[in-house]
């Protein structure tokens, strides 16, 4: 491999480990206000929900095959699941549709 890559790459990882490392730096030891802690919780559901969205719209094999997943994962962000536990309980309920029909 040549120190052009190496010197890339390792490029890239600073670039990316800067913005987290600032927040720690930043907002140690201060506690953020209530509201902007709710905020920061529904984050997750937000880019989860961007992500999942536009392949909902655009599946091209079985349109249910899409709407049961969107209704299985929104089923459980509503009731409050953990982010893990939404897409995991997205490709239980997918995987099984697939198994049956």
């Amino acid at each position: 491999m040549s120190s052009q890559i190496v010197w890339m790459i390792a490029g890239m990882a600073i670039v990316t480990y800067i913005p987290r490392l600032l927040p720690f730096v930043l907002f140690k030891g201060k506690e953020l206000p209530v509201f902007v802690q709710g905020i920061l919780k529904n984050v997750p559901y937000a880019t989860l929900g961007a992500l999942i969205f536009p392949g909902i719209l655009f599946i091209n094999e079985d349109i249910w095959f899409g709407l049961l997943g969107a209704a299985a994962s929104f089923t459980a962000a509503f009731l409050g699941a953990n982010v893990i536990i939404v897409v995991l309980g997205s490709i239980a309920v997918l995987s099984v549709y697939s198994f049956l029909f």
